[in-house]
């Protein structure tokens, strides 16, 4: 079995002039490109049901790409904190702290200058079959509180299935909430819109959102409503929600299956979260990719989280370790006959 990692390249440079390099796995069919700017997952290369090959996430070709168009956030690791924090401001332990308001009056993804805009230290995974990004986080970046020290780590399985692992520690109270925002088109990158694949998405519950995708009370179900993709059915447009997923804590199971019926490929999301994010991509406005081109499955703690102690905590204090794991799995299916 073909198991690669090889030498890191010179990818670009980040806006500060700081060298970017690009990280290759291989592995039982599957090759991954990961950057050490931004942890962006550049491409991800499977086969379809005859054996060809295509790159099934959103991206461009050079660094350049990311940072000229940063909004969608293609590929790239969110953090501190993954989704929205209403208001832009949280209160911990009697203190309020103030974020940047960078989504209207919300808190987008870490701020002004998340974790996808920040070049990641990296070297080898220890098991030899993946790449380990890490970085720390000043106490009051972008108005966080706490020293965090945060690593993320992409591997191949030997089943060709790519894991991500987040770890992180305080050394004061604060929150936290990592995903990896990939827009997956399973036809392949720039093959047209990816509303045709069927997703089936393992939740009872979505949480209600107001205008500003901030959620407004607790998880409704989602039996009789768009929402109810508990059987797989098309996914279509429309959507920036969090799925409640039925695991709760229960630890790592299927939350997320996408099949495109024209290629055969099917993406296998399992996670140790609560919640995924399904985003459709319906705003895209810059770059090569029009609306709807990519579907976004972030596995995550719930929006607003911090406001809501109704929600699953996103709280870490010191002594304590966040630890997140997130598998994409690959193969096919063909329904043609």
């Amino acid at each position: 079995m073909t198991t690669a990692v090889t030498a890191p390249e010179r990818a670009g440079s980040a806006p500060d002039g700081t060298p970017v390099h690009r990280w290759v796995l291989e592995r039982a069919g599957t090759r991954v490109a990961v950057l050490d700017y931004g942890g962006i997952l550049q491409s991800v290369e499977v086969p379809d049901r005859d054996g060809v090959r295509a790159d099934v996430v959103l991206g461009f070709d050079d660094v350049a790409g990311y940072v000229d168009c940063p909004s969608p956030y293609f590929g790239a690791l969110i953090g501190r904190y993954a989704n929205r924090i209403a208001g832009g401001a949280f209160t911990l332990d009697g203190r309020t702290y103030r974020l940047p308001r960078n989504n209207g009056t919300n808190c987008l993804h870490g701020g002004e200058r998340g974790f996808d805009k920040r070049v990641w230290d990296a070297e080898p995974a220890a098991d030899g079959h993946g790449v380990r990004l890490s970085l720390v986080s000043p106490d009051g970046e972008e108005g966080f509180p706490g020293r965090l020290a945060v690593s993320a780590t992409y591997a191949l399985d030997a089943a060709g299935a790519l894991r991500i692992e987040y770890r992180a520690v305080t050394d004061a109270p604060t929150v936290v909430n990592l995903t990896n925002h990939s827009y997956w088109n399973l036809g392949g990158a720039g093959s047209g819109r990816a509303g045709g694949h069927r997703l089936r998405i393992a939740a009872g519950h979505v949480t209600p959102l107001d205008g500003d995708s901030v959620p407004t009370g607790p998880p409704a179900p989602v039996a009789g409503t768009r929402f109810d993709f508990r059987e797989p059915r098309e996914v279509g447009s429309g959507y920036d929600h969090n799925f409640v997923l039925d695991h709760g804590a229960s630890g790592a199971s299927v939350a997320a299956e996408l099949y495109d019926p024209v290629s055969g490929r099917v993406l296998t999301v399992t996670t140790t979260e609560p919640g995924i994010q399904l985003y459709t991509g319906d705003a895209f406005d810059a770059g090569p990719f029009g609306p709807c081109e990519g579907i976004a499955l972030e596995t995550q703690h719930f929006p607003d989280s911090p406001n809501r102690p109704d929600f699953p905590s996103t709280v870490l204090r010191p002594g304590e370790e966040f630890r997140s794991v997130t598998t994409y799995g690959f193969g096919t299916a063909d329904d043609r006959a």
